[in-house]
């Protein structure tokens, strides 16, 4: 049993008129298994605090500490929180031209565990990964994100997820840009990896529609940089029906 850990994290990013607070005070715990909704309108934090978790450099830790497992990981270069156990599958992937699929996956899982996995076997897992996540076997020879549609970055994401194995994911909003087959492959993607591993999961989104397809534990809602309320998967279903207003308003 892993356990993430935030504990009132307070979170700056650097914009062009100097350091911006975002996170006002962030206080979550996440276990193994358990899937994790984090909702609210633009400009909450949601991705902030994902990218402060992962280590992005552009976000400031000021206050508080993420523990994994106990250990405080907020010192750590972002490979380092990779090799802990973390995992981000970023909501605008980025392109690597010149570096094919097949030689980033490979190349980041042998920097995480130590050692290059056996050729025969890893090759036998990403095809039949990708199978599952209904990716063209040549997709593999492609460079890293350069030409892909949205929906091929976010299935490239899954398929990270799924071949590295992390002890958490953090999924910033991997429902944005699908349409819906797309969005079905890729929730039964992060449902696979779930079940098979029993990952805790960090689900970023603004819409309950992903929700559909992956059943989330906890429901947190941000606003302003702070867990405005939080509760069951019974809190989705209020937000698809009354949305936010009513936690804005209470805070103007």
């Amino acid at each position: 049993m892993s356990t993430l850990e935030i504990n009132n994290l307070r979170v700056s990013v650097e914009t062009n008129e100097g350091p911006k607070p975002i996170l006002q005070g962030v206080d979550l715990t996440i276990r193994s298994g358990e899937i994790h909704a984090i909702m609210g309108p633009n400009g909450s934090g949601k991705s902030t605090l994902a990218y402060a978790i992962a280590g992005h450099p552009k976000y400031t830790i000021t206050d508080g500490e993420v523990l994994l497992d106990g250990e405080n990981i907020t010192e750590m270069t972002a490979d380092e929180r990779a090799r802990a156990g973390l995992f981000l599958a970023m909501q605008y992937p980025v392109e690597v031209p010149g570096v094919t699929v097949s030689n980033f996956l490979r190349t980041a899982k042998t920097a995480l565990t130590g050692e290059a996995p056996a050729l025969r076997q890893w090759v036998g897992d990403v095809k039949n990964a990708m199978a599952d996540l209904r990716m063209d076997p040549d997709f593999a020879q492609r460079d890293v994100n350069h030409g892909f549609s949205g929906g091929e970055k976010k299935r490239h994401e899954i398929l990270q997820m799924e071949l590295l194995k992390p002890k958490f994911a953090v999924l910033d909003e991997t429902d944005s840009g699908l349409d819906i087959d797309a969005l079905r492959i890729v929730s039964e993607g992060v449902n696979r990896v779930h079940a098979d591993t029993g990952l805790g999961v960090m689900l970023i989104t603004h819409y309950t529609r992903i929700l559909n397809y992956i059943k989330p534990d906890f429901v947190h809602v941000f606003v302003e940089g702070k867990v405005a309320t939080e509760g069951g998967p019974e809190l989705a279903d209020q937000l698809e029906s009354e949305g936010y207003d009513k936690y804005l308003t209470a805070r103007v």
